[in-house]
């Protein structure tokens, strides 16, 4: 719902132990208090290693936010009427929380459903030179050779797929709105069509006026068959590409934490080796806490990227299947109707 500057979205669900069911209203800001708690979970062992499921951006909807920039910003999320698109990726994201065998058992999460009051803010606010220092680690940190084969060869290849997804969606973003401005300029030379038709008594333009507006029939049924088609683009290979392209850039974020631990688990090694008799057994206690903790998550990524390459087939299989179903559907829609006209035509030239 629009609420002058901001949407709100009224969020269902009901209790699989029972038909209670529950309608809350929830701010944008609400999501990122939910995905903020569900990453700073106390307790949680191996929280480190968890794909979380990605948050789209946040929603421009104000007057003053141009169409170019909100699709720099959201992409597919941003087409369509009255925010489908982006209400569908916020679905999915509910979804994916709640079908996660760890982030869906969160108090957090229960509270986000459950409670009618909104759940508490957290504004995460970073000076300027709080955010260069973490980017000059980040830097540092991401190049860091890994020990295990398995996780430095699915960081380059989750940086080589990051970029080539996101030339995907550029690309199929760019056909996606290439479709919907041929829709609007069938529009236009359908209605300009009917502006030729006069009222003379003259055959030969009482007879062109019949063409005009026969001609003006078959243009409209073109323009809604580009929008289908732009339509059917949209709602399955779009946010298909879409989710995956923010779930590759959640898979990396998610790698980085692992180095981060691996870089710590290093240091303490190192002070291990260097502490005197005195500090010795305390800083190898420090050390075998360090690299049990990084086993732990190490384990816990292994499985979560086993089950997010499995995800990623299954989810882009199913949206493939359901583009051509779609597609094929608008297609006979379309011809079947392209036949009629054409049989009118036909008839018109008898007369």
């Amino acid at each position: 719902m629009k609420n002058e500057d901001w949407l709100v979205f009224v969020v269902r669900s009901q209790e699989l132990s029972g038909q209670h069911e529950h309608r809350v209203e929830r701010t944008f800001e609400d999501f990122e208090w939910l995905q903020h708690s569900l990453f700073t979970q106390d307790g949680v062992s191996g929280l480190q290693g968890i794909i979380f499921p990605p948050l789209p951006a946040k929603p421009a909807y104000t007057q003053s936010n141009s169409q170019a920039k909100v699709l720099r910003q959201l992409g597919f999320l941003a087409l369509g009427e009255d925010w489908k698109p982006y209400c569908i990726a916020l679905q999915r994201y509910i979804q994916l929380v709640a079908a996660h065998s760890t982030l869906g058992t969160n108090m957090a999460w229960h509270s986000f459903l459950t409670h009618t009051d909104p759940p508490g803010k957290q504004r995460m606010r970073k000076g300027l030179f709080r955010w260069l220092s973490q980017a000059v680690e980040e830097k540092r940190k991401e190049n860091h050779k890994d020990v295990d084969d398995f996780f430095q060869n699915e960081r380059d290849d989750n940086l080589t797929l990051t970029g080539l997804t996101r030339g995907a969606v550029e690309r199929f973003l760019d056909m996606v709105l290439t479709e919907q401005k041929l829709a609007v300029a069938c529009g236009h030379f359908s209605t300009s069509l009917h502006l030729v038709i006069g009222q003379e008594d003259d055959p030969v333009s009482v007879a062109f006026s019949k063409v005009c507006l026969k001609l003006s029939e078959v243009i409209d049924i073109v323009k809604k068959n580009f929008e289908s088609v732009a339509d059917n683009n949209l709602y399955t290979l779009g946010l298909a590409f879409d989710l995956d392209l923010r779930y590759q850039e959640a898979e990396k974020e998610m790698l980085f934490r692992r180095t981060c631990k691996l870089v710590e688990l290093e240091s303490a090694n190192r002070s291990a080796e260097k502490a005197k008799s005195i500090k010795k057994a305390m800083m190898e206690e420090m050390k075998e806490a360090a690299e049990k903790e990084f086993d732990h998550i190490s384990a816990v990524a292994k499985l979560e990227i086993e089950k997010f390459h499995r995800m990623r087939v299954e989810a882009f299989q199913r949206s493939l299947v359901e583009c051509c179903e779609s597609q094929l559907s608008t297609a006979r829609e379309t011809c079947t109707l392209l036949a009629q006209q054409l049989a009118a035509f036909r008839l018109l030239a008898t007369e």
